[in-house]
């Protein structure tokens, strides 16, 4: 007996390990090191040359220079449009071939290849000829096709620059410049026609993205590599902590809320996600979220940054070139979309915290507000850049200057308050080395947006030069018969298939120049606002989109997580991301157009907010217990009906999603009646 009891007890003690084992392993997350691994295989901007020591200093401090001289150019220098964007694209292919190997998964430390060093003396040196010999360009107009030293400069330069590409963008949208480059070819335009449109005018490389590029967005990525090395991003983190941390769930509402925060001073879903995710993520598994859900709250709340008001992402400037419209306005627009889609997320995290009966941190763990008011001053920078860009005090980029300039003095504030107070955490102290870190990072930032801004404008060159806009939009037109909701949904496919191998900002580019006017077509009848948001928006959303979708794959590394179902789940949290746009398209209204009054507003933001309610609940399934599966479809189509503009669609939804509500709640209180002794 006493041989079957000690057996009892080791069997016992196994389970119990092995139980503490599988409790350890799902609320282990990953390192930097498996951030990194991961990203280097899905995303190539991750994926760059190792630099150490000497290398490594020179070639940051190349990179520094060259973020100063983008931003005393953008605000002091008067130079010519056709030398000061080849110099900014000469520099761009000379860090670029500097950065970014030829192959995925290089690992050889110090080693540029000879071909490297080929491709970008040459590559570069081409944009620099160009800026040479501007004014020669200038007065040879057309007659320089006949020139074979320019038309082979040309060559040498659109090949280099589609070569960076594949490097540091990616081979989807060479796909897409390729394609019409040979329908260029064989609308009947000749080698140097196709060379000198691309290469010599504004209709190509150099157009308009470009210019908005080297204009305005390097100065504000610039900016936000500033406030990243100031510690806003630790701030916003403690505040939302503060905040919602000890709620049901509390880390996942923080999540929602830090990378809203954060995501104005990012603008980019993967760095937003792998900055805030480090810190939120561990927290949502602790306290019992499934790594699936803690890493696409994360990437699905950090992808909202880039429409999140006043730094949006680097499409929205482009937006102002587009619609011209000013991009204060474009930030005003944004605000109640911006708000809608991090509710619906909210909601969701709050229902899916209710389902596993998850509790929040403790508040004497959390940070207190009356400490984290003191520290108010953080946020000087982005009020000082708000009230400068609303007011049109300065031009953009000199704004976005002054704001650098604010930070690097609101950050040797922060040091002398803290040495005053004896902090012992100094990791949010500026330093030199950051000031230079900051500039190194936000020209490497800057690196795949202008790249990508550029065969972005051969995109464009080739669609203008070929006609090709108005052909697509009569075609378009025609399969969509006048309905609106086809036209949409058209677009939306286009962008979000487009988006899942191109950055956002490319896919802005080329969905502005195609389907936008599509849209905006009198017998489709979207206004133009709506238009450039709505292929905005979707262009976004492509992050978070399986089978593709960089920012959940991230967050599945810091969660170790399987990154499909990462991002399947983002997919269900980022609902509101796929509705709202449709009610902006049918109701300009939310986008403050042709608006007739404020109660207009009012009420189709709260029909809007109580339909994602009940989206996201019918997702969920759970209410105030689980769902069945009719009462799911009910309040999914009661939840849609409060979306689409219209007061038979609203009382429809409405009534609907009151029934259940009411049902659910008597029935869930009835059996816990049933079940207390």
């Amino acid at each position: 007996m006493a041989f079957f009891k000690k057996q009892k007890e080791l069997v016992q003690e196994q389970e119990k390990e092995t139980q503490a084992a599988q409790e350890q392993q799902d609320t282990s997350v990953g390192t930097a090191a498996d951030v990194e691994a991961l990203m280097r295989k899905y995303d190539r901007e991750s994926n760059t040359r190792i630099w150490e020591g000497t290398p490594k200093r020179v070639i940051g401090i190349i990179m520094a220079l060259f973020s100063l001289y983008c931003i005393v150019d953008t605000v002091f220098l008067t130079t010519l449009t056709e030398i000061r964007l080849p110099i900014f694209m000469g520099m761009i292919l000379l860090l670029g071939f500097l950065i970014f190997p030829a192959r995925k998964g290089t690992s050889r430390v110090n080693y540029l290849p000879w071909y490297d060093v080929i491709l970008m003396i040459a590559g570069s040196g081409a944009y620099f000829f160009y800026a040479a010999n501007a004014m020669t360009v200038i007065r040879l107009s057309a007659r320089i096709m006949k020139e074979p030293l320019y038309m082979a400069v040309g060559v040498v330069g659109i090949l280099a620059l589609v070569e960076l590409c594949r490097r540091c963008v990616g081979i989807p949208i060479l796909c897409v410049a390729g394609a019409l480059i040979v329908y260029t070819f064989a609308s009947g335009l000749g080698l140097p026609q196709v060379i000198r449109t691309l290469f010599y005018t504004a209709n190509g490389i150099f157009g308009g993205p470009v210019s908005v590029c080297a204009k305005f967005i390097v100065v504000f990525i610039i900016f936000g590599a500033f406030l990243e090395r100031t510690g806003i991003s630790n701030f916003f983190i403690s505040l939302a902590n503060s905040i919602a941390g000890a709620a049901a769930g509390g880390p996942a509402k923080v999540a929602v809320i830090s990378s809203a925060l954060c995501g104005m001073v990012s603008g980019s879903s993967v760095g937003n996600t792998v900055t805030t995710g480090s810190v939120t993520i561990p927290m949502m598994k602790k306290i019992g979220y499934k790594g699936e859900f803690a890493g696409a709250v994360e990437a699905a709340a950090s992808t909202g940054g880039q429409i999140m008001p006043p730094i949006m992402g680097a499409a929205a400037f482009l937006m102002t070139e587009f619609t011209g419209e000013p991009y204060s306005q474009i930030a005003v627009r944004a605000i109640l979309p911006a708000v809608l889609y991090f509710a619906g997320i909210y909601i969701a995290v709050h229902l899916e915290a209710k389902k596993l009966g998850l509790k929040g941190v403790p508040k004497d763990q959390l940070p207190k507000m009356r400490h984290l008011i003191k520290r108010i001053y953080l946020l000087l920078p982005l009020v000082v850049l708000v009230w400068l860009v609303s007011t049109n005090t300065f031009t953009m980029a000199k704004s976005a200057a002054i704001a650098i300039v604010m930070a690097v003095v609101v950050s040797i504030i922060n040091n002398i308050v803290g040495c005053v107070n004896k902090v012992e955490d100094r990791s949010d102290f500026i330093t030199p080395g950051k000031v230079v870190d900051a500039l190194e990072g936000g020209a490497k930032g800057s690196i795949t947006v202008a790249v990508a801004c550029g065969v972005a404008g051969i995109i464009s060159g080739c669609i203008t030069v070929t006609g090709l806009a108005s052909k697509l939009l009569s075609a378009i037109v025609s399969v969509a018969g006048g309905q609106v909701f086809v036209a949409l949904v058209l677009t939306m496919l286009c962008c979000i298939v487009l988006g899942m191998g191109v950055p956002t900002t490319a896919n802005y580019c080329i969905m502005a120049a195609t389907c936008a006017p599509i849209l905006m077509d009198p017998s489709i009848g979207v206004s133009m606002m709506a238009a450039h948001f709505f292929v905005f928006y979707f262009g976004i959303v492509a992050d978070i989109t399986p089978p593709v979708a960089l920012a959940a794959y991230a967050g599945s590394a810091i969660a170790k997580s399987n990154p499909m179902k990462t991002g399947v789940n983002a997919t269900k949290l980022a609902i509101a991301a796929f509705i709202v746009p449709y009610i902006f398209a049918l109701s300009p209204q939310m986008l403050f157009v042709d608006v007739e009054s404020v109660f207009q507003v009012v009420q189709i933001c709260i029909s809007a907010l109580l339909g994602i309610f009940g989206v996201a609940a019918a997702l969920n399934g759970f209410l105030f217990r689980k769902l069945a599966v009719p009462l799911r479809v009910l309040l999914a189509v009661g939840g849609l009906g409060m979306m689409i503009p219209g007061t038979l669609t609203d009382v429809i939804g409405l009534v609907l999603m009151v029934a259940i509500l009411i049902f659910e709640y008597l029935t869930a209180k009835r059996h816990k009646a049933a079940e207390t002794p």
